[in-house]
């Protein structure tokens, strides 16, 4: 039985004040109308209205079931406009994930642009260097590096391509010299960067002659952070390798310079990933919308830098 179809008939029939009015209004049969009151009644096992040919009218019972089904009735019909309204206006928490470098250098910067346009739009950003499971975690959107992403059943938009770079402080370049090839490396101090994206051994580049790999068996310095491996770079430990967002300041401002500037490590695509593309709600429409036209442009600006802007690289 539905009980909520046979309130409404309920209700509607004790305020049009007859079973034809009602059913009227509810665009059914004054049959079909009789039968929700009936069976209503026979649910509560309580007589609801008295019938008679020529009217009905409440019960006792039936006055004080009446204020309540209209309570429950209109928090229905709130509830059903909030979840209506969801879908055309962009409101309430997003709860996202991020990648942690990529969330310091650009998702949070995103965040604020949006809620220029979309203030009514709070977020809980969550930053680790993993893909969260968006379901048992609870998450509206993931955005992470990989180079592919596997089958999840998860919706996935691609964002934008980036790499990263070698790169040294000029204090090591000095004092160890400079690798020209990627096997160089394997005579100099090599920083590890622990990631699920990036491999901890096993060094991939894009160069002239195609893809090359170096695998860096030992290590002074491990981290799992972009930007604290960019400070032990930085304070002349080794040369390690860095995101083009992480590196780009450090080498604008001399206290990086990058090595190996022929070769850039594997590409790796940035994703935004969501549970679903039905009934999409309109914060995660937008937001998704508005990650897709602005990082490309950001990612391509960051990477012209590394040719047009006056960068400190070694040759």
């Amino acid at each position: 039985m539905d009980t909520l179809q046979n309130m409404r008939a309920f209700s509607c029939v004790a305020q049009a004040g007859s079973f034809t009015a009602a059913a009227v209004q509810l665009d059914t049969t004054t049959a079909n109308v009789s039968r929700a009151v009936s069976n209503l009644e026979a649910h509560l096992q309580t007589r609801l209205l008295n019938r008679t040919t020529r009217r009905i009218a409440l019960t006792e019972a039936g006055k004080r079931y009446l204020l309540r089904c209209e309570q429950i009735l209109g928090y229905v019909e709130e509830a059903e406009a909030e979840a209506s309204d969801a879908h055309a206006r962009p409101a309430g928490q997003l709860k996202v994930h991020s990648m942690s470098s990529v969330g310091q250098h650009y998702v949070i910067d995103a965040i604020a642009r949006y809620r220029r346009n979309h203030p009514d739009v709070s977020f809980d950003l969550t930053m680790a260097n993993r893909v969260p499971d968006l379901l048992e975690e609870g998450y509206d959107v993931s955005i992470v590096l990989a180079s592919e992403l596997p089958d999840s059943g998860f919706v996935s938009q691609r964002l934008g391509i980036t790499y990263s770079i070698a790169c040294a402080s000029p204090e090591y370049v000095k004092s160890f010299g400079i690798p020209l090839k990627p096997t160089d490396l394997l005579n100099h101090a090599c920083l590890r960067l622990v990631s699920p994206v990036f491999p901890l051994e096993k060094w991939l580049f894009d160069g002239p002659e195609g893809q090359e790999m170096v695998t860096i068996h030992t290590s002074p310095f491990l981290v799992n952070s972009a930007d604290a491996m960019k400070t032990a770079i930085s304070s002349g430990m080794g040369v390690g390798i860095l995101p083009i967002y992480s590196a780009i300041e450090g080498l604008r401002n001399g206290t990086l310079v990058r090595v190996l500037p022929e070769y850039r490590s594997q590409e790796l695509n940035l994703y935004a990933i969501y549970p679903s593309r039905q009934y999409l709600d309109a914060k995660i429409k937008t937001w998704v919308e508005y990650l897709r036209g602005s990082l490309p442009e950001i990612l391509a600006a960051h990477e012209a830098d590394l040719h047009t802007h006056a960068m400190r690289s070694i040759a």
